[in-house]
């Protein structure tokens, strides 16, 4: 079969897990298990020394792997590397009042370029969480690229055909 360089593309699977350095693996371990509900399903021990852990979420979120590693933990702080699905701004608006419960800082849930996102919600090690609503507000169609100006509430959308 002669298929089009434009086609020949890897068959992909999605995530299949996020990874961060953390410089307190307990410390770390029980505020993911307290501010998102994860579980662990793996340890990793080296030498008699558990130096990471790799867990899931009942509720349908990420996989998520932590490393004992000080150095790196300390260049990531401040970082927002990835944004964890949230389905839609209901259920946002539910993580926002639990992190609230718990005395969580974070940004609070605002309007973003495709759908809403809480921002600034910084982890044991400073890492800078966000989480992005799967549910869109706007966004673009399948055969242009969608362009964001100045992201924040005066930004300004254009767009042009994608290819």
């Amino acid at each position: 079969m002669n298929i089009p360089n434009a086609v020949r593309v890897p068959v992909l699977a999605g995530i299949h897990h996020l990874k961060l350095p953390v410089s307190d693996l307990g410390r770390s371990l029980a505020w993911y298990r307290s501010r998102l509900g994860y579980e662990v399903q793996v340890e990793f021990v080296e030498r008699g020394n558990l130096m990471g852990v790799s867990m899931s979420h009942p509720g349908g979120g990420p996989d998520l792997a932590l490393r004992l590693d000080p150095d790196r933990a300390r260049a990531a702080a401040g970082f927002d590397y990835f944004a964890i699905g949230v389905p839609d701004r209901a259920a946002m608006a539910a993580l926002a009042r639990r992190l609230d419960e718990l005395g969580q800082a974070h940004a609070g849930v605002h309007q973003a370029s495709l759908g809403w996102i809480l921002p600034e919600v910084p982890d044991p090690d400073g890492h800078a969480l966000r989480f992005y609503t799967i549910e869109q507000h706007t966004g673009p169609r399948a055969d242009e690229v969608l362009a964001v100006h100045d992201p924040g509430p005066e930004a300004v959308y254009t767009s042009r055909p994608r290819g």
